[in-house]
Parts: C-alpha cells; sequence; structure tokens
C-alpha cells in the first residue's frame, strides 16, 4: 500500500514538473508527434489501400477456381511467360465439357469482356466495357440487380441481344426516361436493356473499368459482336463448403482439362488454375514491403524525438538536483526518485504519441471517393506503445542518475 501510494506521488511530481515547463513541454513533444503521425499514418493508409483493393476483388468470389491462358502467381521465380504465351486460350467448347461432366462443381460460368465500346441510346452515348458471361456467372461474382432482373437460360443459350447495364451507363443514356425496357446499341446492333445493378462506386483495383460503366451480355452474343479469336476468356468455377481448400475440385478440373485437350502423361499443363488468394499474396507482398519502408523512415523521426526528450530530461535532473536531495534526505526511496523522472519522460513521449493519433485521426474525415481511411484500434495501440516505449529509452538513464545521487551532494548543489 505504501508502495502504490508513492508510485501515485511519483505521478503527480512528473505531471507537476511538465505543467510548470509547459513551453519546454511542447518543443520536447514534437519530436514524437511527428514520428508517432508518420508511422500511424502509413500504417493507416497502407491497411485502408490494402481493404479497399480486397472490396474491389470481390469479382472473383468465394471458392472458386478460375482456368486461364496465363498463371496469376507472378511471384513464382522465374515466371515463363513465353509459355504462357503460346497456350491456347479456354474456349466455349471446354466451358460446356466441365459443365457436363464436373461432378464436384456447384456453378460454372464463362466470361470475357471488352472495354472502351460506345454504347448509344438516341442521341446520348458513352464509352464503357462490355463483358460476355454465362447464365451462372451471378451465382459466382457479385453481381447485385437493383432494377429489372438478370438474363434467363434460354435468352443466353439462344444468344439474345439483351444486356444488364451499370447505374452509371443508366443515368448518362437514360437521364430522364426509365432504362429498363429500352434499347441501347452496341457494335450498331440493338440489345434491350432488361436489368440495372445497383450502384456500387469506384474501388481501387477494378477488372474490366468501373463497375458502375460496365454491362453484361450472354456470352454468345457476344461471341457475335467480337472476333473471340484473339479473345481470353475466363472459365470460373465455384465449389462447395464441403471441399476443403477445393482439393477435390482442383483434382478433378485439371484431370477433366488435360483429357479435352489429349495431354499425353508426359506433357505439361497448357492451362493454369489460379486461385484468388494468388492476388491477394501479391497485395499483401506488396505492402508489406511498403509497411517496412514507412516503418524505416518514421523510426528516423522517432529517434531524433527520443534524443530531445532524453536531453530535455538531463536538463531536468540538472535543474532539480537541490530538490532531489531535500527528497532523499528526508526519506524518499531510491524508486520514488527514480519513477518521477521515468514517469515524467514516458508522459511526454505519451502526450507526443496522443497528439500524432488524433492527427492521424482527422485525417480520416478528409472525403475521398476511392478510399476509406480507417483509423483502427490496433493502430492506435502500436502508436501508444511505440511511444510509451520511447518515453521509457529515454528517460530511464536521466532517472538512474537522479536516483543514484548523493543526498549530501544534491543539496549543496546550486
Amino acid at each position: 500500500m505504501k508502495f502504490l501510494r508513492q508510485v501515485f506521488e511519483s505521478l503527480r511530481f512528473a505531471w507537476q514538473a511538465l505543467r510548470s515547463n509547459l513551453l519546454r513541454t511542447i518543443l520536447s513533444l514534437l519530436g514524437v508527434t511527428v514520428g508517432i503521425f508518420s508511422i500511424i499514418a502509413v500504417f493507416t493508409m497502407v491497411d485502408s489501400l490494402e481493404n479497399s483493393i480486397r472490396e474491389s476483388l470481390s469479382f472473383t468470389g468465394s471458392n472458386t477456381l478460375f482456368v486461364s491462358k496465363w498463371s496469376w502467381d507472378y511471384s513464382e521465380p522465374n515466371y515463363a511467360w513465353w509459355k504462357f504465351f503460346r497456350r491456347p486460350a479456354p474456349s466455349y467448347s471446354e466451358f460446356r465439357f466441365l459443365e457436363r461432366n464436373l461432378e464436384n462443381a456447384q456453378y460454372i460460368a464463362i466470361s470475357d469482356g471488352r472495354g472502351g465500346q460506345t454504347l448509344k441510346h438516341g442521341n446520348n452515348s458513352m464509352t464503357a466495357g462490355v463483358r460476355g458471361i454465362t447464365y451462372q456467372y451471378n451465382q459466382i461474382s457479385d453481381l447485385p440487380v437493383e432494377k429489372g432482373r438478370y438474363f434467363s437460360p434460354m435468352e443466353e443459350e439462344a444468344a439474345r441481344n439483351v444486356v444488364v447495364i451499370g447505374a452509371d451507363i443508366a443515368a448518362n443514356l437514360f437521364p430522364y426516361e426509365e432504362a429498363v425496357g429500352n434499347y441501347i446499341q452496341i457494335k450498331g446492333l440493338r440489345f434491350q436493356v432488361i436489368g440495372v445493378i445497383e450502384r456500387i462506386g469506384t474501388g481501387m483495383f477494378e477488372i474490366g473499368g468501373k463497375p458502375d460503366i460496365r454491362c453484361y451480355i450472354p456470352y454468345l452474343s457476344f461471341s457475335k459482336l467480337f472476333h473471340t479469336k484473339y479473345s481470353e476468356p475466363n472459365i470460373s468455377i465455384k465449389g462447395y463448403d464441403r471441399d476443403e481448400k477445393l482439393q477435390e475440385l482442383e483434382g478433378e478440373l485439371m484431370g477433366l482439362m488435360r483429357t479435352k485437350r489429349g495431354l499425353k502423361p508426359y506433357q505439361e499443363d497448357n492451362f493454369s488454375i489460379n486461385r484468388p488468394e494468388a492476388i491477394q499474396n501479391i497485395v499483401e507482398t506488396i505492402f508489406s514491403a511498403l509497411r517496412g519502408a514507412g516503418l524505416i523512415i518514421a523510426l528516423f523521426s522517432l529517434l531524433i524525438g527520443g534524443f530531445g526528450i532524453a536531453n530535455i530530461m538531463f536538463v531536468s535532473v540538472k535543474e532539480r538536483t537541490n530538490l532531489i536531495g531535500i527528497q532523499k534526505s528526508l526519506g524518499a526511496k531510491t524508486y520514488f526518485i527514480l519513477f518521477q523522472f521515468l514517469f515524467e519522460a514516458i508522459f511526454l513521449s505519451l502526450i507526443g504519441g496522443l497528439v500524432g493519433i488524433v492527427l492521424v485521426w482527422l485525417l480520416t474525415f478528409y472525403p475521398q471517393e476511392t478510399l476509406n481511411i480507417e483509423l483502427s484500434l490496433r493502430n492506435i495501440l502500436i502508436g501508444l506503445g511505440v511511444s510509451s516505449t520511447i518515453g521509457l529509452l529515454s528517460g530511464i538513464v536521466p532517472a538512474w542518475i537522479a536516483a543514484r545521487m548523493d543526498p549530501v551532494l544534491a543539496i549543496r548543489s546550486k
């Protein structure tokens, strides 16, 4: 109980010392403020970017494998792009073959796209991306239809000229009338609008253009519009939850693709089975490097701030040498003096850290269209932990010197 009371007294002395030298306190914590602001700002921005990109990758769906010409794992050593270049792209006949024979697939779809296409309605026109998809595509990827409907299996198999459009396309081509039921022109052909996708907004990582300026048509209708000889479509397959890590689906898929393409046992695969985790691993590698670089830069600021606090603490010990002697002569314990200066250094650093965290928090109110900046509890705790550690390391030597002073020599000092 006595120990706790003396610790509390040490805290009070430290706080009074900071208040009595307000200008010096403010100047001392600036270095730590800049350092903590740098660290937490970098971590917060990187986390926000990573979250935004992960949300943008929702097009891949969950429990999904992709059959592609190219491998998505660009991080692998000696990436043999020349081999992938010579591979044949997945075809519609291969998609139908897999659709008939796959037993571990819940849904399967083939998709392809073209960007920079001009869409027209009356006197209105705009440039957008056109994507050809098969019926089960909306069961694999997120495609929320707000108005109207999605196309039917019959419309897909008959290659009907129907289209589901993004929210910005509807707003630009049909500013004063209802989009659903109207017609638009794509490469001179009329397509009836049967659905409008709800507004998704802009993400940091969009394949095939922004979702709101993208339209979807049946895959066979897409084949009529564009020369698919030079296309590189993807076949996407959604597995069952019971298939852990989709190992059964991947094995079955590999066997069927090799059978369809007539590959002999000694021949290597001329297709890639990709997982969304490959993109996520690349994202994690990039942002880990960014965090490391930001941390190194911020540590220099913290080092300067730590030296500033240590310097101020040495000055504070020198100024209060006489008071230290009086306290020790009245029976103050060594730890009582030690805690006074140690708490003072930690308070200085913590206040600087809190100011830095508040500055980062203010950044979260800055309006951004593509990036939602969020200050996480984890980053706040990191900031407080780092600033406390800097204060502890900066104050330990001056506090130890003060605690070990001879009371007689301290009282006689001027």
